[in-house]
């Protein structure tokens, strides 16, 4: 169990309303909740019989700035919400008339278009917060929505919510589990999940650009810390999220080191023996330290490949292996590497929204 220390509250900027937000679903797409909360005061919760996780963490963001009077400070546990608006995703997406990166339709558009454009008129500003890791009014939206998503209410107060008002705790109660956890399902008849050399847990893969000069520059650390957020965010939804990296110089390195940042267990998945025997031999110390701090590793083939040809193939077999058992997926690029744009392809045919896609030039 990671221990986490109190968070210091959030303090409003400009002399905005603090109001802090939280989406559930009971599978997703599923009867779904939302809630926001501003501490000791007025609140509200939804209920939605048919939606999904991602639309219930817009929405309660969305109906907060709506009902709350004047600036609004949003602290939500979703990076879906929050980098939106601090990483400007929205720009991108009116540019190519609302298309995303791989120029399909953006998911949720029915609610992003009009909420981007009262959280931009409105001075709304943005924070994210951890999820369950202390901070009390993250707990108390949490409970909201999902008492929301199970009684199927909605329901709203001037005074902070009884507990009569709000759902279970978090860790002891059978039911907000099985809410939380309902994500993890989606793969549980997967005929690949009976391959036994999968790890316990929910797989969760990350690959993208190969860089051996990444992780030491601003932007590989900029990125280090974006995947240690997004990780953390969907430990959230699985809590017995497994990292699954190749340890390839660039993303999958630095995937390792997000999750241990972020106390993640990762697993190593290599395409073959040793396949870091030609590397410099500082890549190669960075690659034994991570093998080191894994909580195991994968071997897919007993024997090397013969040439350069060959492992090309066999890391092909890899990463078709890595979608076939992963529940979810982030695929790291930067629109000019052909090989990342490829992997993206290929992980969301296989995984579809499960998979997050991050830009490397939206982080520089």
């Amino acid at each position: 169990m990671r221990s986490v220390s109190r968070p210091e509250p959030f303090a409003a900027p400009n002399g905005a309303t603090v109001a802090y937000t939280d989406g559930a679903c009971r599978g997703n797409p599923g009867p779904g909740g939302w809630a926001w909360a501003i501490p000791g005061g007025a609140w509200a919760s939804g209920y939605d019989p048919t939606t999904t996780n991602q639309r219930m963490e817009i929405l309660a963001a969305f109906q907060a700035v709506q009902t709350i009077e004047g600036p609004v400070h949003i602290v939500s546990d979703s990076t879906y919400v929050v980098n939106c608006f601090r990483d400007e995703w929205w720009r991108g997406w009116q540019k190519r008339g609302w298309k995303n990166s791989k120029k399909e339709p953006v998911a949720n558009r029915d609610l992003w278009e009009p909420f981007i454009e009262l959280a931009l008129g409105s001075q709304t500003t943005f924070d994210w917060v951890k999820g369950h890791s202390g901070d009390p009014m993250n707990d108390v939206v949490d409970r909201l929505a999902v008492a929301a998503a199970l009684s199927t209410q909605n329901m709203s107060g001037e005074v902070p919510p009884t507990e009569d008002q709000m759902g279970p705790p978090d860790s002891p109660t059978p039911r907000s589990a099985s809410l939380r956890s309902a994500v993890v399902d989606l793969g549980a008849d997967r005929p690949a999940l009976r391959d036994g050399r999968i790890p316990q847990g929910s797989p969760y893969a990350v690959v993208g650009i190969r860089s051996a000069d990444l992780a030491e520059s601003e932007t590989g650390k900029k990125l280090r810390r974006h995947l240690a957020e997004v990780l953390t965010a969907q430990a959230e939804l699985r809590s017995d999220l497994v990292v699954l990296t190749g340890l390839r110089p660039g993303a999958e390195q630095l995937a390792a080191a997000a999750a241990n940042d972020a106390g993640i267990p990762y697993v190593v998945v290599l395409p073959y023996p040793d396949p870091a025997s030609s590397w410099s031999a500082h890549t190669r110390a960075v690659f034994d330290t991570a093998c080191a701090g894994a909580r195991s590793t994968v071997t897919l083939e007993k024997k090397l490949p013969a040439d350069a040809t060959a492992k090309r193939a066999a890391l092909g077999r890899r990463d078709g292996w890595l979608r076939s058992v992963s529940l979810g997926a982030i695929v790291v690029t930067d629109g000019v590497n052909g090989e990342a744009d490829l992997q993206l392809n290929k992980f969301a045919q296989a995984l579809g929204d499960e998979v997050w896609q991050v830009e490397l030039q939206l982080l520089r």
